[in-house]
This record gives C-alpha cells, structure tokens and sequence, in this order.
C-alpha cells in the first residue's frame, strides 16, 4: 500500500457546486454533508425524493446551509437527461461530481427501464451517461473533478463484452464485480481523454473499504420476500470486519478535494486489504489499467447510452 494521506481535513468549499448520487444515506451521505459543512452548495440526486429531503434536514441541521433535492433515477436514461437538462437551465458549472448511486447483489436478473441489467446499468451506464451529459457544465468550473465510487470486489471481476448484460449467465455478485470493475476503468479513461483533449477535468476514483451501508439490504431484498436471509448484511454486524460509513467515506472525500489527489489515481482504506483505514492510494488490478479494453468499454458505453462524448 502506497503512502497514507495524513491531510484529510475537507478545505475550504465555498462557491464551489457538488452533485453527488446516492446521497440520501450511506457513503454518499457522508460525503455529503461533509462537504455542505466545508461550505459548498450540494445537490442531493437521489431516487427517493422524500428519503432525500430527510437526508437533506439532517445536513441543515448539522450546519450545512446550502443543500438542495433533484430526482435521478440511474436506471432510466430518461431520468438522467432530465436531471442534466435541469441543470444545464440553470446554467451553474459543476465543480464537482460524485458518482456514488448503486445497486449490490441483485438476486436474480432485473433489467433497467432501458433494458440493461440492472446492476451494470445502474452503477456504470447511468454514471457514465450523466458524466457525458453534465460534462459542458463540468467543462465551464475553475478546476472541476469527477469522482468515480468503485469496490473490491471488482477483483473478482472480468469485463467480458457479449457477457456484459448478464443474458448468458447472471450472478448477483459477479455481475455487481463487473459494474465495479467498469467503473474504475471508466474513471481512469475518463482522465486519459480529459488530458488528451483539453477538458480540463480531474477524473478520480475511490472506494470505501467495507463499510455499514445499505446497499447489501436493498439489492439483495429486490424480488424476494420481506426478511428473506441477507448473509451479505450478517457479515456488516461482525465487529472489525465493517467501518461506519463515515470512515469509509474519506478516500471520496480525499479524491474530492485534496490538493494529494491526482488525476486517473484510485483511493482507499490503508488498512489491510483495504477494508478499513485511513485514505491511501489502492492497487489498482492490471486488467484496469488494459487501454483496448477500457477503449472498447467507452465505445460500448456511447453505443449502449446514446451519450457520446466530444471528440
């Protein structure tokens, strides 16, 4: 494991827009509201509008003051544009995106209202087609970022591109791993064309380690009955194994705002296996780092999404 990252006081926001998706709980939450409380204007995009606003409330009441509610819904590229168009009405540039929303361990295959499977197309194609809609936005910021949420369990992950929506053979875990693994490829090419063509975007991407978050409960709970047993949320009662949400939230944060943060770098607890810890730069798989096959993932991506892209 590289060196930690000592600095993980969030600087200065004010004047600054984040977008972060997710963000009604959990991680996203916590980054959230750390970032509302450094003074930036946050804007919540969440599925759950009511869920949101109660997100929102305990922002406000922590003394983060300038925290907003706007729908998006990943799974419906629809949802997405109309979030985007939304934003681009308003005509502020965005300093900041955090693509964190997702869904984990899906029980048995679920499609997205465009027909994708589900987890695939809700953490990486809804991510990957709002980063391409919001990018002029992004493009128009003094020095913005976009922060990519991945795990480790892409790992276990390989991107196999007929096998990429799950039709030939679905597993909820395998299929979250790839979602993940796409995510991090997505960030690290994302910042490779920034470079190249002059976006001027920072590109980053971060995981939480093992962290008590619902994710585990809400995929795993789509098409079963209430109750059914989780083993995924047993293990998040097992002391040590899971950190609170708001630890795992500092390698985003890091990747967010600190000035230790590079472009195409990848962060996570330095504990070990980087389950828990302090923000540090993590390994970073080799098949990650494959040029063709994260060139072929952004065509795919464009293809899938309808979201091309400037040339």
């Amino acid at each position: 494991m590289a060196r930690r990252i000592k600095d993980i006081a969030v600087p200065d926001q004010r004047g600054r827009l984040a977008v972060v998706t997710g963000s009604n709980s959990g991680i996203g939450f916590e980054t959230a509201r750390r970032l509302a409380l450094a003074g930036a204007e946050v804007v919540l995009a969440v599925r759950d509008e009511a869920r949101g606003e109660s997100a929102a409330e305990r922002i406000r009441a922590d003394g983060g003051k300038r925290v907003s509610v706007m729908a998006l819904d990943l799974a419906s590229l629809a949802s997405v544009a109309s979030f985007a168009d939304v934003l681009h009405e308003r005509g502020r540039p965005v300093d900041l995106l955090i693509n964190n929303a997702g869904v984990m361990g899906v029980p048995t295959r679920c499609t997205t209202r465009d027909g994708f499977e589900l987890q695939f197309g809700t953490n990486h194609l809804g991510h990957f087609a709002l980063t391409g809609r919001l990018l002029p936005l992004l493009r128009a910021a003094a020095a913005p970022r976009v922060v990519t949420v991945s795990s480790l369990s892409l790992w276990l992950a390989r991107l196999d591109p007929p096998g990429l929506n799950g039709e030939r053979r679905y597993r909820p875990m395998g299929s979250y791993a790839r979602s993940k693994l796409a995510n991090l490829m997505f960030a690290l090419e994302l910042d490779r064309l920034s470079a190249r063509q002059g976006w001027g975007v920072r590109s980053i991407a971060a995981h939480p380690g093992s962290s008590r978050t619902n994710i585990a409960i809400s995929g795993h709970g789509l098409g079963r009955a209430p109750g059914a047993f989780n083993p995924q949320a047993l293990m998040m009662n097992v002391p040590g194994v899971c950190q609170h949400p708001a630890r795992g939230a500092l390698p985003l944060l890091v990747a967010a705002t600190s000035a230790a943060a590079v472009g195409g770098g990848y962060y996570g607890p330095d504990g070990i296996g980087e389950l828990a810890g302090l923000p540090a730069a993590a390994r970073v798989p080799r098949r990650a780092t494959e040029l063709a096959a994260a060139v072929r993932l952004w065509r795919q991506s464009e293809e899938l999404t309808g979201v091309a892209f400037p040339a």
